[in-house]
């Protein structure tokens, strides 16, 4: 007790300091959130609440927070990090448990047990993920009642926390029972549990209630991994010997046959009625092998578990991976709501695609209780014969057939019932909600009898969804609450209803479920369509439902969610239109008007409320008075002013009214007031007498004038001017008298009125005389007047009106007078004539300058006749002989109208035809040319009224133009060609006259046109056509005679390479096709746009892609170009444009005259540019030459040089000398410059050395040639003084340093040349390389077309895993079965499966495999096939192999750590590593049928078939074709290829089949050539063996000669007999062959020739003394290669260098499929990857080549080489030696790929070094970028990783012999079964779980010996 009260007491202590020192980090809330709270221990993993207080509590990671309901921070308690490791158990002592680190705590279990009845508190919690507490110190006792906490260290142990005091622990143990482990020791696995009150027998503590926590939870590998997946643990009563939390065997369990196999992931547990309900999803075992979702039943009684049953849930649309539940009502009824997502392919990896299922507990209850029925009494069969139920979880337990009323009696189950029970219907569903989002959690709540349901989701949003009665729902609202973080499972609604706290990845979030009030009005509040919301009228304001007072009376509360909710709405206001100076009633009609309880109010704008009259749906109110409404705006005469209802100082609804002003009406027109005083739309009427508009219906004097919408005369009685006697026109500058008619006039006093003309503002006030007058209508005359104006214009209209005293009449609109001036625009007489009679204006010559005047004002006398024409221009001034281009004649006096001068033109002497539409009076002529028959010229004469006549200056002539010769004569057909015609005279008429044709095509001119030449631009033409060329000038055609224009097809580009160019460009692009001499001016061009253009795009978004869009098509946008040069029809050649770095490169295209194609389109990728290379000057000391030593080359450095240009297109120059280019990297570049130093190009005296590439011109610096000399004498004086020891001594260190350097020197020379005299080489064989590739690959497509496509021969799983864990090893254990008597075999596989249990024990697999590693008899051998053996018997668990691999790989990091750490892995020296090979094999199995098994086999093919083309000794293996120059034929052997008829039986049927081999082919060689041409498309292993076959010559009547390997034909030469061979035979090119069945009594000697293996021939004659060659013998040929230099003679090397070129693109296939980047690497790759990165990290290590290292021996060097060498091991094909020789030399290039070190070649170096020696450096980039990006993509694919080893172990497991396999293993054990007992009975751990007996018991059963159990 005391160590309790000090707990208790420390415990409140550290409550308390936590409290003052720790607080939540302060964070921002969205606007729709109410508050949050962002804590530490994040990912946070589960949120409860106290119902009573409403305090939630939040568990995380090392951490357990106590918040208030307001979410402040009321305590803190930490639960972490603790000293543990999963695969050991509790308590930790770190000499037992090596690998204990400092772990974290994550929440897995987290409830309150809150004291209430036997139908107590449902509480579920524990979804899946990173969740967690742990466990603290014992504390004697457990009380009832408290926070049930449970974390992921010690093995998931729980303990009881105060709920008042979160630090104060109530209940822990520091050494917990095995049975006390309750959650997943893992964070990642899920755990989920309810808790439960239970009636239950007497026990010690005299209470008959049991309080149980039934706990779900997944299968971990670790620790203890023999845990149920359901079990009942007890709460209450503990009395001694009782322990809490544990799981006791009179509880039950949920037995299962295999944990790793059912590894349920559990999201939901809950209880709900009699029964507690489990969700979770897992693979289905029995049936289909995919992931469904599952919901489990137990009775809350039920002890033992009888009672199990389970029922998959089926939700349409394949959504089947539960991830959150709720348990609620639906339409009065319980229904389970879940969250359900679509499955990653058949992973429980859920996909973004989700739906919201809702499922009704009746028909879960109904659907279980039938399984249970069918499986009780019909053996789980259904009235129609299929299966509805079965035995679940791998027991040995099967339906039976019990009594009828087994399941009324035994609803519980019992001892006798079958169990656990599993239906195979499920129970459907339709979602109500789908989205593409995952959907992470739900709970449901109610609203005015509407069920709504909030999901959360993956994003961190919250949805609310109302549920329809249909069963649809539709999302209303979604809030954004912690983006980017998941909404975890756990959504809790708060004490009211009003809130749900929503707990994300580091927040706490109190959500509101509705913002009613923040809609401000009716409309708002229906709009949002939120089913919380609706608008409480008299109140005013959006609310819920049950906040609205008066809400059951009707129209008081309008709900936002029905559709036909409409807000309360005036529809009418009368009057709408209300004079303001007359207040009167206005009555408004109310829809929906609620009933009112008190008085409505009006409110008219800002003025106070009145009281309303409230009738029905009436409501009438008083406007108010003038003085109270507001001014009307200048301009206008009325305003427009709301009404508004209002209850209190509530606005219920409102409208709008007009008040109008006839004042202002009047005033609105000044011209004609009256009008538009009673033509206005209000009731206004006009007073005369007042000039006055007014409202009232009465004037002050008598006479009134009323609106038209009183009287139908309206504005007909308005006193008015309403027109002008005789005519408006009024000349200026002569007297005029106006006389004006009015009307209704009666009113006013005639001598009052005065005459008024407004001109440009200025009034002319005229004395009004009233001539007549009847019975309305007046006539006044104006006192005469000379009006004058500013002459600008004939024309100016002038306003008039009457005044009678200060009262102005109206004037009709249609009255004003048009004042003019004749002299305004008139500078001629025909003009002045031209002028309408009616405005009397004539031309006066009396003055001293003729002009227009009126003609009452002439002073002189008036012409009536005009000058002769004066004619001042002519265009144009030729035409043809034809006629038919018009003439334009300028001048003035030109006739007054068209009649004037019809007729009356002639041009030459030739009339020419007026055009109407050209004339302009007096001062423009346009006439048609009419034809001439001969040339001529002379004046335009214009004849004016037949008698007056005008004579142009100029002289026109009549030409005959003339074509001559056309260039060039064709062009494409989509035009753009520019054509040039020359002839004489074409400058006849215009330009615009002129129009070249070419065929039917127009010819668009495009240069200034002249006498001798016109250039035009080409249309399209619909065809390839042979047309005339035309030209037009005007109605004249000429035709080029002896010449015409060939349209031909537009020229196609098939071809353009290389693809890159550098930003300066002038690199030279090969450009190939057809009808490329076709183009006249061919361009290649760039579309660049500025960068900084390109930057604002970026930022502007969107909106820009538009912009974008449309600047692609924009024509003025920057483009640069440059000429190409045609060399032929088929190819062109065209220099990239320089583009500055300033622009960004958007488009490269070719414009062919109109023919345009992007770059794009011909490659299929864009062209690109990129930035200038960097080269670094020669010398680094700046102004200092570079010392050159004749006789090497010029190494030259910088950056991205190959980047854009190769090594032929760059130029270097030394002064006035070429430096030969050898070799270009894209860091260096060598050349090799002339033996004598060239003469400098400049005024420099050295030679200085540039760079050429392209446009880039790069001067490197100056070089200075080196001249050998001998070493410098010592001086003479130093002789002296030194002595002759001393000199001797001096010398001898000169003569050591002068060796040293020269030696440095030329090794460096040496490795330069080699790498140039390689790529020479190389050059020289490579358009022999690129034509036997193209051979091979037609050979290859042709091959592959025959069998419908690239057939590939992948190897089944079971064949794979055999030849890769067993290499070379005959009967594996996976064809074998199990070798035991059959008296002995129950028992030997009962001890068996106990064997395997025991492996499944992490513990005892480790000691097993150290205590066999550590013996010394343990072989090498040994450790292979242990691995392999433990792979086989592990198959079925690859998660628990991975971990336990993972183990022991760190125990052999920490040993090589210890030593050298870059040598480990590089050997399988241990257990672990073959494992890894193994694991690396499993897992990369299905990446080697989808990626790499295609490009494998095609270089497989592509060796086997170029190998085949050339001799292969059948003896040596040797071939003239290989990479491998161990395996090089080097003899010179004359063969030729000759195709032999084979005759195939198919069926009845023979068929003729070409086959090539070669004449010195072997009889048997022969056999395999035509086997593989027959059987091409069939795996090695179905096809015949050679063997077993004859192969049989037909010579026609020659008979059948069957042709062998050896016959009595064989030559023989003293010791040596030579095989036969076709040339043996004399077998003719064409011959007709036959395979047949080999006769019983044929020598089988051709066995040992299938694989061309190097075993001696004809064993028989090896007994004799005799022995076989082929080609070459073997004697010989190892005299000559013991004699040979090691270097190998240029020849060969050819040879090589020839196969490598032919191979190349196959194998940089290869290297791609494994290396590339465009796929995401294979999960197992990246999973270890971050594996070995963490390991690294750990230890310390931070050389990153030692990862690099352990990377490559991991993957490609223990995996992917073995696979190179041997593609048998995936493929069904056989290799053979010659093949198997090329193999290994590529695998060993991918070895030197993925090395750190630097590849560097010399003399000495291996050839099959040399080969590879270029390509190297750039594999070497694929493995580091390959590895860089694993490196740097995101982490975290645990999950994955889990998730497809569970998929893989259910795929394979079947396949695998495991039986056999432990049986084998147990050898091992039996051989040291000593040293095993005594290891694990000196271990602690293992003593604890008695492995040592287990083992015992398994020795037993499989020995029957006799054991000290």
């Amino acid at each position: 007790m005391w160590f309790s009260r000090t707990l208790h007491l420390h415990s409140a202590c550290c409550w308390f300091c936590l409290l003052l020192l720790s607080s939540p980090l302060s964070t921002s809330c969205p606007d729709d959130i109410t508050s949050c709270v962002e804590l530490e221990g994040s990912p946070l993993g589960h949120l409860v609440q106290e119902r009573r207080s409403g305090r939630l509590f939040v568990g995380g990671v090392n951490v357990l927070y106590q918040l208030s309901p307001q979410l402040e921070v009321l305590g803190r308690s930490r639960t972490g990090p603790k000293m543990d490791a999963q695969d050991c158990l509790p308590p930790i002592v770190l000499q037992d448990c090596p690998s204990a680190r400092m772990t974290d705590n994550h929440n897995k279990i987290l409830l309150l047990e809150e004291t209430e009845g036997p139908e107590g508190p449902e509480e579920a919690e524990g979804p899946q993920g990173p969740e967690g507490p742990g466990g603290p110190e014992d504390v004697e006792g457990a009380q009832e009642g408290g926070l049930i906490v449970c974390g992921s260290v010690f093995q998931g142990i729980c303990e009881r926390r105060s709920m008042e005091n979160i630090s104060e622990l109530l209940y822990t143990t520091p050494h917990p029972f095995d049975t006390q482990y309750v959650a997943a020791n893992d964070p990642r696995v899920s755990t989920v549990a309810v808790i439960i009150t239970t009636a239950g027998k007497q026990e010690v503590g005299g209470t008959s209630q049991l309080r149980l926590m039934l706990v779900g939870r997944g299968y971990t590998s670790k620790g203890t991994g023999d845990i149920p997946p359901v079990t009942a643990r007890r709460l209450s009563p503990v009395a001694p010997p009782r322990l809490a939390f544990s799981q006791e065997e009179e509880l039950g369990k949920l037995v299962v046959g295999s944990y790793s196999q059912y590894n349920n992931q559990f999201v939901k547990a809950f209880k709900h009625g009699r029964h507690v309900y489990f969700l979770f999803s897992r693979r289905d075992a029995y049936h289909r092998k995919e992931y469904a979702s599952y919901v489990s039943r137990l009775c809350a009684s039920d002890r033992s578990f009888s009672s199990y049953v389970e029922t998959p849930l089926r939700c349409a649309g394949g959504f089947n991976v539960a991830t959150g539940a709720s348990l609620a009502a639906r339409l009065d009824t319980p229904a389970l709501f879940v969250t359900m997502a679509a499955g990653q392919a058949s992973t429980p990896v859920a996909t973004g695609r989700s739906a919201l299922c809702v499922f009704k507990m009746a028909e879960l209850d109904a659907m279980m209780r039938k399984a249970q029925e069918v499986c009780y009494t019909q053996a789980g069969k259904g009235s129609d014969g299929q299966e509805e139920a079965y035995i679940e979880y791998g027991v040995s337990s099967t339906c039976l057939r019990l009594p009828k009323d087994s399941v009324v009696k035994y609803p519980c189950g019992g001892e006798h019932t079958p169990s656990p029970i599993a239906s195979a219907r499920p129970v459907a569903a339709t979602p109500t909600v789908t989205t593409e989002t995952l959907l992470t959690a739900v709970t449901t709540t109610t609203e005015a009898g509407h069920t709504i349901a909030l999901l959360g989701d993956r994003e961190g949003n919250v949805h609310k969804a109302v549920l329809r009665s249909d069963g649809s729902a539709q999302i209303y609202s979604s809030v954004a609450v912690d983006t980017g973080s998941a909404v975890h499972a756990d959504l809790l609604l708060d004490q009211r209803g009003e809130h749900v706290y929503v707990l994300t990845h580091s927040k706490v979030s109190k959500l509101p479920l509705a913002l009613c009030e923040r809609q401000p009005d009716c409309q708002s509040c229906l709009a949002v369509r939120d089913p919380y919301c609706g608008w409480c009228v008299l109140e005013g304001r959006c609310s819920r439902k049950q906040q609205c007072q008066h809400h059951p009376v009707a129209n008081h509360w309008l709900w936002s969610f029905e559709p036909t909710s409409r807000c309360v709405s005036i529809q009418s206001v009368e009057p709408a239109n209300q004079s303001r100076a007359e207040p009167t009633e206005v009555n408004m009609l109310v829809l929906q008007l609620p009933s009112i309880l008190d008085s409505l109010s009006c409110s008219f704008g800002p003025l106070p409320p009145q009281p309303a009259i409230v009738s029905g749906t009436s409501v009438t109110c008083q406007s108010p008075p003038p003085e109270l409404l507001p001014p009307i705006p200048a301009g206008s005469d009325h305003m427009t002013m709301g009404v508004a209802l209002l209850f209190g100082h509530v606005t219920i609804s409102s409208a709008h009214i007009t008040f109008y002003d006839c004042g202002a009406t009047g005033a609105l027109n000044q011209s004609s007031p009256c009008a538009s005083c009673v033509l206005s739309p209000w009731s206004c009427r006009w007073c005369p007498l007042e000039q006055r508009c007014s409202s009232q219906r009465s004037c002050k004097t008598p006479h009134i004038i009323y609106s038209q919408r009183e009287t139908s005369s309206g504005s007909t009685s308005c006193p008015a001017l309403f027109s002008l006697l005789g005519s408006s026109l009024v000349p200026v500058g002569f007297p005029v008298t106006l006389r004006l008619l009015a009307r209704n006039l009666e009113l006013f006093s005639a001598a009052d009125f005065v005459c008024v003309v407004e001109v440009d503002g200025f009034q002319f006030h005229l004395n009004a005389t009233l001539e007549t007058h009847d019975v309305h209508t007046h006539t006044f005359s104006c006192s005469t007047h000379q009006f004058q104006y500013a002459v600008r214009q004939l024309e100016r209209s002038a306003a008039v009106y009457l005044l009678s005293g200060d009262l102005r009449i109206d004037t009709v609109p249609s009255v004003s007078v048009r004042m003019y001036n004749c002299s305004a625009g008139q500078s001629d007489c025909s003009q002045c004539r031209a002028v309408p009679a009616e405005y009397g204006c004539v031309w006066c010559t009396g003055s001293s300058a003729p002009s227009c005047v009126y003609n009452q004002s002439c002073s002189g006398r008036p012409t009536y006749s005009c000058p002769p024409p004066r004619i001042t221009e002519v265009l144009p001034v030729s035409g043809p002989l034809e006629g038919g281009i018009l003439v334009t004649i300028h001048g003035s006096n030109l006739g007054v109208t068209y009649q004037d001068i019809e007729g009356g033109v002639s041009v030459a002497g030739r009339k020419c035809v007026v055009q109407a539409e050209g004339y302009l009076i007096s001062t423009r002529i346009v006439c048609e040319l009419q034809p001439s028959p001969v040339p001529g010229s002379g004046p335009v004469l214009v004849t004016v009224a037949t008698h007056q006549t005008g004579q142009s200056a100029q002289t026109f002539t009549y030409q005959d133009p003339q074509l001559v010769a056309l260039a060039p004569d064709k062009g494409p057909r989509s035009g753009g060609t520019r054509v040039t015609v020359q002839g004489k005279k074409l400058l006849t008429g215009q330009s615009s006259d002129v129009e070249a044709y070419v065929g039917l095509g127009r010819c668009f001119l495009v240069e200034q046109l002249n006498d001798t030449q016109l250039v035009c631009q080409t249309s399209s033409s619909p065809r390839t056509e042979l047309v005339p060329v035309r030209v037009l000038f005007g109605k004249a055609e000429r035709v080029l005679s002896g010449a015409e224009f060939r349209y031909l097809d537009d020229p196609v580009l098939r071809e353009a390479s290389p693809t890159e160019s550098y930003y300066e460009g002038g690199r030279s692009i090969r450009v190939t096709g057809t009808n490329l001499d076709v183009v006249q001016q061919p361009l290649m061009a760039v579309w660049a746009e500025p960068v900084e253009l390109q930057r604002v795009k970026r930022r502007r978004g969107l909106a820009l892609l538009t912009a974008k869009h449309q600047l692609a098509f924009n024509s003025t946008a920057p483009t640069v170009s440059e000429c190409c040069r045609v060399l032929s029809p088929e190819e062109m050649t065209c220099l990239t444009p320089r583009v500055t770095s300033n622009l960004q490169v958007k488009g490269v295209w070719f414009q062919l005259d109109n023919v345009r194609v992007d770059f794009e389109q011909i490659q299929g990728r864009p062209f690109l540019y990129f930035p200038n290379p960097e080269l670094y000057p020669l010398s680094r000391e700046t102004g200092s030459p570079f010392h050159f030593k004749p006789g090497g080359v010029i190494a030259v450095e910088g950056v991205q040089l190959t980047r854009a240009m190769s090594r032929q297109e760059v130029e270097v120059r030394l002064g006035d000398a070429r430096c030969e280019v050898k070799t270009l990297d894209s860091t260096h570049l060598y050349c090799e410059p002339p033996v004598l130093q060239p003469a400098s190009r400049g005024s420099q005296e050295l030679p200085s050395l540039t760079v050429v590439m392209g446009n880039l011109q790069v001067d490197l610096g100056v070089v200075q040639y080196d001249t050998d000399s001998l070493l410098p004498v010592v001086p003479l004086a130093a002789q002296v003084g030194l002595g002759a020891g001393s000199a001797a001594v001096v010398l001898s260190v000169l003569v050591v340093i002068l060796m040293y350097r020269r030696r440095s020197q030329q090794a460096l020379r040496d490795y330069k040349k080699v790498l140039l005299q390689l790529e020479t080489l190389e050059i020289n064989v490579g358009d022999q390389c690129r034509k036997e590739f193209t051979d091979l690959m037609t050979e290859m497509m042709d091959q592959s077309s025959d069998v419908g496509g690239p057939f590939i021969p992948l190897l089944d799983y079971r064949s794979y895993a055999e030849r890769v864990f067993f290499p070379g090893q005959q009967g594996a254990p996976l064809g074998r079965t199990l070798d035991v008597p059959e008296s002995r075999r129950a028992t030997v596989q009962q001890g068996l499966v106990q064997l395997g249990n025991l492996l499944n024990n992490r513990l005892f697999l480790i000691q097993f495999i150290h205590t066999l590693e550590a013996q010394q008899s343990f072989s090498q051998r040994d450790r292979g096939f242990v691995a392999s053996l433990l792979t086989v018997a592990l198959h079925d668990k690859l998660e628990y192999f991975t971990e336990v691999m993972k183990n022991l790989l760190q125990d052999l990091v920490q040993q090589y750590v210890a030593k050298n750490p870059k040598l480990m892995l590089r050997r399988t020296e241990t257990v672990v590593e073959k494992m890894l090979t193994n694991w690396m094999s499993i897992c990369l199995y299905s990446f080697l049928k989808e990626v790499a098994g295609e490009p494998l086999y095609m270089l497989y093919r592509a060796i086997k078939s170029q190998v085949d083309k050339a001799p292969v000794d059948a003896v040596s293996g040797r071939a003239k074709r290989t990479l491998n120059d161990s395996h090089l034929l080097r003899e010179d052997v004359d063969y030729c290829t000759m195709t032999l008829t084979v005759l195939v039986k198919n069926g009845t049927d023979v068929q003729p089949c070409p086959v090539k081999v070669l004449d010195t082919d072997t009889i048997t060689q022969v056999k395999d050539k035509i086997l593989d041409q027959i059987y091409r498309g069939t795996p090695f292993s179905q096809r015949p063996s050679a063997q077993s076959l004859d192969l049989e010559w037909r010579a026609g009547q020659a008979g059948h000669l069957t042709l062998s390997d050896d016959d009595v034909t064989a030559i023989v030469a003293g010791r040596w007999k030579k095989i036969n061979t076709l040339q043996h035979y004399k077998v003719p090119d064409g011959a007709t062959v036959a395979l047949i069945p080999r006769s019983q009594n044929s020598i089988g000697i051709n066995q040992v020739f299938e694989s061309g293996e190097k075993a001696s021939m004809l064993e028989g004659e090896e007994e004799e003394g005799l022995r076989a060659w082929h080609l070459v013998k073997s004697e010989d040929a190892d005299k000559r290669e013991s004699g040979r230099a090691k270097a190998i003679p240029e020849i060969y090397l050819t040879r090589l260098l020839s196969m490598k070129g032919t191979l190349q693109k196959f194998v940089d296939d290869v290297f791609l499929s494994i290396l590339g980047t465009k796929r995401p690497p294979p999960i197992a790759v990246r999973f270890f990857f971050d594996f070995l990165d963490d390991m690294a990290a750990k230890h310390g290590i931070e050389d990153p080549e030692t990862v690099h290292i352990w990377k490559t021996n991991s993957l490609p060097l223990r995996f992917w080489v073995n696979i190179l060498k041997n593609p048998q091991f995936v493929l069904d094909v056989q290799v053979s030696d010659s093949v198997d020789a090329v193999l290994s030399v590529i695998a060993q290039t991918f070895i030197d790929s993925c090395t750190t070190s630097e590849h560097k070649v010399g003399r000495d170096s291996p050839v099959n070094k040399l080969l590879y020696a270029r390509e190297i450096p750039r594999y070497k980039q694929l493995v580091e970028r390959y590895y860089s990006d694993i490196h740097s993509a995101a982490s975290g694919c645990y999950q994955e990783m889990n998730s497809t080893l569970t998929e893989l172990s259910g795929s394979f497991a079947s396949e695998m012999n495991s039986m056999v396999a432990l049986h084998e293993l147990y050898k091992y054990i039996q051989k040291y079964y000593t040293q095993l007992v005594l290891c694990l009975d000196q271990d602690a751990a293992a003593h604890r779980m008695q492995l040592a007996y287990r083992l015992q018991q398994v020795a037993a059963l499989l020995e029957s010996k006799v054991t000290d159990l």
